[in-house]
């Protein structure tokens, strides 16, 4: 599997283009303003309105809300369905609530446009097809059934009416443009992100295919500079060239220069990730956490410890992995007092992994958003490490989770099928 596929990065935004926090908020707004107006349509207007069904309909918005909050990670980003599954339970909420407060001669009845506005700016043709299909017969049932409202008498429109559609407009708009803007700012700072992971793995990617052409120019070139050696030390060892200094002096200084060549190779020689293993087919993920953690630190200690040791296997390197577990080892040793913990589990089936550090811990304010970009509270960077590293891993196939143990220690753990790390 390549990174570099720009497939795989238009599949992952299409499918998790839409952050489930931000579903949560508006839904909340959309509680909030939707009990507010039964409350005032029913002691300030005096308008009969059951208000145990009004509010039944929306304790059922709640209901879905704290379902979200309690089972599912705040910074999970929904799929096409799950997104359409949102959308098309909002609509039929609010139809309900029309339903038990005049249909469509609800001024408020226009909000049937919200979920089909925000489906025809995320979802594929077909989905928006589906959910405005929905919609349509939704407003042919409610132009025939509903609760009719008490508005008088007369078929003249009283003045509240025209006061209640010029209130609706408004609050769509705004309700409208705040849907809208929420949406695309999380879609821009998404797309941008995954722009700068992109650009990531691919200088990590030029960095390795550097390291494997300088090993592979030093071995062969190792050769004709050995020969070259032992040629210049029986020259030396000559007798009768010795007797010439002008050519004792040539036949020096030409070593001296092949000497300098030779710590040249030496140091092409010395790959930046310390690794010659069939040009990095063929690697230990132990020896990855050595490399990364050798490269980051200055001061800090490696505990390394390996279960299940006899179930070790060596994995085919990826620039994903190297990268991957590189972001999350040096934001450990950025954090940690004096050491890191580095636990490989070998499973038959698959690898786990626990990075953690004896620093403070994930902060509470951000431990459920972490995954996403932009939320780094430090000045030297835009926090996008963790969410490239969360990103590459499941991309790959693997899983990531982030929470703090029992003293408060920040752990990350990984966990990846055997079968995967061999693809």
């Amino acid at each position: 599997m390549s990174i570099y596929d720009v497939g795989i990065y238009a599949q992952s935004a299409r499918n998790g283009l839409v952050r489930l926090r931000t579903l949560i908020i508006l839904r909340w707004l959309a509680v909030v303003g939707q009990a507010v107006t039964i409350l005032i349509s029913k002691f300030i207007i005096g308008l009969q309105i059951d208000l145990g069904l009004c509010f039944l309909a929306i304790s059922a918005s709640v209901l879905i809300n704290l379902i979200a909050i309690f089972i599912f990670p705040a910074n999970r980003r929904l799929p096409e369905r799950d997104f359409l599954a949102m959308l098309l339970f909002d609509l039929i909420q609010l139809a309900v609530l029309l339903y038990l407060t005049g249909g469509l001669n609800n001024p408020f009845s226009i909000l049937i446009l919200a979920p089909v506005i925000t489906s025809a700016s995320y979802l594929p043709a077909l989905l928006t097809v589906i959910l405005s299909s929905i919609s349509i017969i939704i407003i042919l049932v409610l132009n025939f059934y509903f609760v009719p409202l008490n508005l008088g008498n007369q078929f003249i429109l009283p003045t509240i009416y025209n006061f209640g559609v010029v209130t609706s407009l408004i609050i769509t708009v705004i309700f409208i443009a705040i849907y809208a803007y929420l949406f695309a700012s999380s879609s821009r700072n998404i797309s941008n992100a995954l722009s700068v992971s992109k650009l990531q793995i691919l200088n990590q990617k030029k960095i390795t295919e550097i390291g494997s052409l300088s090993a592979a120019a030093a071995h062969e070139l190792g050769t004709p500079l050995n020969t070259i050696f032992l040629i210049l030390n029986d020259l030396i060892k000559d007798k009768k060239l010795n007797q010439d200094k002008t050519i004792s002096k040539d036949i020096k200084l030409l070593k001296s220069q092949a000497e300098r060549c030779r710590q040249i190779l030496k140091k092409l020689s010395q790959n930046p990730l310390k690794l010659k293993d069939k040009f990095l087919e063929k690697v230990k993920i132990s020896d990855l956490i050595k490399i990364n953690f050798d490269k980051f630190n200055k001061n800090k200690k490696l505990n390394l410890i390996e279960i299940n040791e006899e179930n070790q296997i060596e994995i085919i390197f990826k620039d994903e992995i190297m990268y991957a577990l590189g972001n999350i080892i040096q934001n450990a040793i950025f954090h940690s007092t004096k050491f890191v913990i580095v636990e490989l589990n070998y499973l038959k089936k698959n690898l786990i992994i626990k990075i953690s550090d004896d620093g403070n811990g994930f902060a509470k304010d951000i431990i459920d958003k972490l995954g996403e970009p932009y939320i780094s509270k430090n000045n030297r960077g835009m926090g996008l490490g963790i969410f490239i590293s969360k990103n590459l891993i499941e991309n790959m196939g693997g899983k990531i989770s982030f929470y703090n143990s029992k003293q408060s220690h920040a752990i990350v753990e990984i966990n990846f099928d055997n079968s995967i790390l061999n693809v």
